[in-house]
Parts: structure tokens; sequence; C-alpha cells
């Protein structure tokens, strides 16, 4: 800085001379001009102004230098101090994160340190618990010897039956601790798992509530008067020949008043004989002619109701990329009944089910819902073609471009095939749930009978059961142990072993629950 200075000084010095020599070099060539005794007063007095001119702008070149210098040195003092203060927040900043290291350090190393004690307390705890299991152990062998030693010698047994009652008591043994680790088992896998399922799938029955109705495999029509009868069954009985022959069904005329009754397997058939009939009846011809006019516009009418229930249940259900003819085969099932339920709006009610499940355990709720509007869709062609409709419907989803996962998934609802996913497993479950509402199916009164009957047996062929009791349309089993054969322990095992045969050996809606009672008395008299 004082460089600076000094080179603003000899500058203003240069020019103050070379001011002063142009001011001589002016009043030379004055004098030269003018009189001399005139020109040297006014040349001294030109030097003398010239001088004093020269002082003046020293001084002030000086001054200006020096303001310049005090500047710069007070610029300079404030950069200093700005970049002491930058350094020392550096620094402080540091500092700081060198504190907040040192602090995570030091708590890692007490956390560490008391890991590693805990780790020390357990290995001694696992030391201790060995030399425990290592004494019973010995403990176990000498009992055992003992034992041994005793019916031999007491009992007066061979070797050999000494064994086996050995063997009978550590059997008694292994089945009461068996019935304990099923008890604890089964507590600690349902207390989350029952919680969790039942959340589920009441969100999903409330959310997709339905109505059922049941259908049976007769049509009744209403006819204006019993005077029509004859007309329909015509001169020897020629119109009611050529009706069932075009329409494949039965029709009953009996005694009954102003109605008739068409009986068909085929529910399609049957639709299509009913809707021949009533337009035959609001016609009033009825001649051979004129029921095959007549049927080919039902064959007509019911084709176009089949295609709109088919379109009808996939735009319900959100897909818009169904094959046409599965389109047609998924609305035949507007006229098929399972139990008394129509097969549609149970396909209909699976897929909501099941969509709403896979949606809460976070799966792919579309891929969920196809399966379940497909899984029933071979009873469309199960009287045409023999097999399970299970396979018969994968076989139809397959053939028309659906998705490996979805034909496995219909192919497996009924276990036809082992479902090894969990959309398999999910249909499964949305199609008990719709099958097992109350109301939802029926059956005839000899199947329901032998079903009973097939769950008590099974309850009363193991030993120990005195009576069996299936309660509630077959859906829960009381068992009677006597109590002298059947203790506590024993008996989680048997409800195990009949609820797991009744799975095995016979087929059944929703679920059945086995409840083995066992019951001690001690009864005296007072006289």
């Amino acid at each position: 800085m004082m460089k600076g200075a000094n080179a603003v000084d000899v500058v203003f010095i240069a020019i103050a001379a070379i001011i002063g020599i142009a001011l001589g070099f002016l009043i030379a060539r004055f004098a030269t001009k003018s009189a001399a005794s005139r020109a040297a007063e006014e040349a001294q007095a030109l030097k003398k102004k010239a001088e004093d001119d020269a002082k003046e702008l020293i001084e002030k070149a000086k001054s200006h230098a020096e303001t310049m210098r005090k500047e710069a040195e007070i610029e300079a003092k404030d950069q200093a101090l700005k970049y002491k203060q930058e350094v020392d927040a550096d620094n402080k900043e540091r500092m700081n994160e060198i504190r907040s290291a040192e602090n995570r350090i030091t708590q890692r190393e007490e956390y560490l340190d008391r890991r590693s004690n805990s780790l020390d307390s357990r290995e001694d705890q696992i030391s201790s618990l060995q030399g425990q299991i290592e004494k019973r152990e010995r403990m176990l062998e000498e009992a055992q010897t003992d034992m041994e030693q005793r019916l031999e010698r007491v009992a007066g047994m061979t070797p050999q039956e000494a064994k086996e009652e050995l063997l009978d008591t550590i059997r008694d043994d292994v089945t009461r601790e068996s019935a304990a680790i099923i008890r604890d088992a089964e507590a600690r896998t349902k207390a989350e798992a029952d919680k969790k399922a039942r959340m589920i799938l009441s969100l999903a029955i409330q959310r997709v509530a339905a109505d059922h109705t049941t259908e049976s495999t007769v049509t009744t029509i209403h006819i204006p008067s019993d005077d029509l009868k004859g007309r329909i069954i015509g001169r020897e009985g020629r119109n009611i020949r050529s009706f069932e022959q075009l329409t494949g069904t039965n029709l009953i005329i009996d005694d009954t008043p102003e109605c008739v009754t068409i009986s068909c397997f085929d529910p399609v058939r049957r639709e299509i004989g009913r809707v021949t009939m009533e337009n035959l009846i609001a016609d009033g011809r009825i001649h051979p002619a004129r029921i095959e006019e007549m049927y080919d516009k039902a064959v007509k009418l019911v084709s176009q109701r089949i295609h709109e229930a088919g379109e009808q249940a996939v735009f319900d259900v959100g897909i818009h990329d169904l094959n046409p003819e599965l389109v047609n085969t998924l609305g035949r099932l507007l006229y098929r009944t399972s139990y008394g339920q129509n097969v549609l709006s149970h396909s209909l009610e699976v897929s909501y089910l099941a969509g709403v499940m896979a949606s809460e355990l976070g799966l792919d709720p579309i891929s969920a819902k196809r399966a379940g509007l497909l899984h029933d869709l071979g009873k469309a062609v199960d009287h045409e073609v023999d097999g399970s409709h299970a396979v018969l419907g994968a076989d139809l989803a397959k053939r028309y471009g659906e998705k490996p996962e979805i034909v496995h998934a219909i192919e497996a609802h009924h276990e036809d095939v082992e479902p090894n996913t969990v959309l398999d497993v999910l249909i499964q479950a949305a199609d008990a749930i719709s099958a097992a509402r109350p109301g939802a199916r029926k059956e005839t009164l000899d199947a329901y009978i032998k079903r009973l009957e097939k769950l008590e047996e099974i309850a009363n062929s193991y030993e120990g059961v005195e009576r069996t009791f299936a309660i509630q349309a077959g859906r829960e089993v009381r068992v009677m142990v006597e109590p002298e054969i059947v203790d506590e322990a024993q008996a989680t095992v048997l409800a195990h072993d009949i609820a797991h045969q009744i799975e095995t050996e016979t087929q059944y809606p929703g679920q059945v629950k086995v409840v083995v009672i066992r019951e001690s008395r001690a009864v005296d008299y007072a006289k």
C-alpha cells in the first residue's frame, strides 16, 4: 500500500517539473521580444507564481496520496477482519461437527458395551440352560433305567414286555406333550391370523352384501283357462310331441288348475321352452308349424338375453378385454343353478369378494375379479362335456387366451389341482363365502341326511367317543367322550384328527366346527 502512495508522489512531482520547464521556456521567449527590465520583472513574477503553483500542486498531490493510502489501509483492515470472522465461523462449525461426531461415537461405544454385556448374560443363561437340560436328560435316563429294573424285578416281566410297557408310557407322555404343543401353536397362529382374516372377510362380506333366491329345475306357466290344455296337447298329442321334440323339454299337463309345467335339466332349453309356450298362449294358435315358428323366435330372444347378460356381467366387474366367446359362455350361466343358487349371480359375487380381499392384502384386484368371474365358467358346458366343471372352465379360459395364473386359479378352486398362489386361495375363499351364506344354496333332503350321518359316523369311529351330535345343519359336530378313556390332552388331539378326516372325506359348504366335550361328574345321594 505504501508503494502505491510513493508512486503518486513521483507522478505529481514530475508533472510539476514539466509545468515549470514549460513556464521557463515561455518566459525566455517572452524576454527576447520585450524589454529586458520589464521581461525580468515579469519573468521573476511568473517564476514565483509557477513555483507557488507547483508547491500547491505538490501539496494537493501529497494530500490526495495520503487520503488514498489511509482509505486503502482501512479497506485492508476491513477485509482482514472479514476474513478472520469467516475463518472463526468455519472453525466453530467444524468444532461443532467434531463434538457431534465424538458424542455419536461415545453413544455407539456405550451401546456396544451394553450389547456386549447383554450377549454375555445370554451366553451365561444358555450355558446354564444347557447344563439344566443335560442334567434333566441324565435324570430321565436314570429314571428310565430304574423303571426298567423295577418292571423286571417287581412285575416279573421279560425285557421285551418291559420295553413295550415303557413305550406305552412314553407314548402317553408324547401324546400329552403333542397336545400341549398343538394348543400353543394354534393359539399363536390363530391369534393374528384369525383377527386379520375375520377383518378382511367381514369387510368383504359387508361391501358385497347380496340377496339370494333359490331356483329349481321346473318352470310353471300360468294359462288363462283349463280349456287351453286340450289345445296344447293337440289331436292325438301331436302338439305336445312337437313341442317336446323341438325344445328338448318335458311338458307336464296334470290336474293342477290353470297351469302347465316345463321340466328340463338344461336351464337354457327350459327357458327357451318357457318363452315358446308363453308366446303360443298369447297368440292362441297352437299347431306344429306355429310351435316351430315360435321356437325359432324364442331361440333368438334367449341368445340375445344370454349375450346381454354376459356383457352386463363383464361391465359390472370392470373387465373390458374378455374374448367374445367367453362373454357368451358366461351369459349362459344366467340360466344355470347350483343347489338352487344362480351361477351368474354367484360368479359376480365371488368376483366382488375376491377383488375386495385382494385390495386389502395389497394384491392386484383386477386379476382377482377376473378369476372370480370366470371360476365357474365350466358349469355352462358341464352337462354337454364330461369332466369337472373346474377343469372344463380352465380349458375354456386357456383356449381363449386367458393368462396362466387365471387359468390355474379356475382349475384349483375345487382343488382339482394343488393351489400354489395367493390368487388360488383367494378364489377358494371367495367361492366358499358366497356358497356358505345363509339361504344361498339348498340341497336335497336325502343328501342333507347322508351328510349329517357321515359326520356322525366319522366322529363315532374314534376310541373313547360316547355320543356324537351333528347340529346347525351340519356346520358343527359335538363329540361327547368318556373321561376315563380320553384325557384333556387327548381331547385336543381328537378334535384335530376328526376335523382333518371330515375335511378329507366329505364335501360341505363353508366350514364344520368340531367340539370335543369331556365331562367328569361325581354323584352321591343323601339318604
